[in-house]
């Protein structure tokens, strides 16, 4: 039985930390150290990213903590932030959404000076979808950079039914719909890499299929 002096206790712990540490190698400070876990990083959203429900939010007010949260953007695709209730969110950039909170907030504070960040994006803003003749037919999270090469790949290529040279990205912007012409048998068969245009938040990318 070990000795109850409490002294002598301590003495005999850390007498077996030390001999466990040298056994493995690992110094003494970390031995007793529970392992920390990495926070969790969203991937940066263009500057022009939409603003969607779902989405998670840090608002961010120059020199006034108390008024600096992070919020969910709600169902009805407004937030609320001290001083500022039911401010409409959706549909704008994160730039836009600023701007407006500083509006907003400059009946209460001087000149506020307000920055938005998208943390978690998870809206239909952040998607790509791709539809028609390929392989697995699905909406795929957005990233900076993502290409149309890119969206065929993740959806297992084009399927065997497909007019390649027939696709278009349908795009929607400031309200209005586009659509671009994209030859996907020309990019996928040949690397024609002049038909890999870059994606944006919200397209949909269309395979339409062979006219027999």
């Amino acid at each position: 039985m070990l000795n109850s002096n409490p002294l002598k206790m301590r003495t005999f712990l850390v007498s077996a930390i030390l001999t466990l540490s040298a056994f493995s190698g690992m110094p003494a400070s970390l031995a007793a150290a529970p392992p920390e876990t990495a926070p969790l990083e969203s991937a940066p959203v263009p500057a022009d990213y939409r603003i969607g429900p779902g989405d998670t939010l840090k608002v961010y007010v120059f020199q006034n903590e108390e008024l600096s949260v992070t919020v969910p953007v709600r169902p009805d695709g407004k937030i609320s932030t001290p001083l500022v209730e039911d401010m409409i969110a959706v549909g704008k950039t994160p730039s836009n959404l600023a701007r407006d909170i500083e509006k907003s907030l400059g009946e209460y504070v001087k000149a506020p000076k307000v920055n938005v960040v998208v943390m978690i994006a998870v809206s239909v803003y952040s998607q790509v979808k791709v539809i028609g003749q390929v392989k697995t037919p699905q909406a795929l999270p957005y990233r900076d950079g993502m290409t149309i090469l890119d969206a065929v790949l993740a959806v297992g290529g084009l399927s065997q039914f497909a007019a390649g040279n027939r696709a278009h990205v349908v795009r929607t912007e400031n309200g209005k719909q586009t659509e671009i012409k994209v030859r996907l048998d020309a990019l996928v068969n040949n690397g024609d890499m002049k038909q890999n245009l870059l994606l944006k938040p919200g397209d949909v990318l269309v395979v339409p299929e062979t006219r027999f």
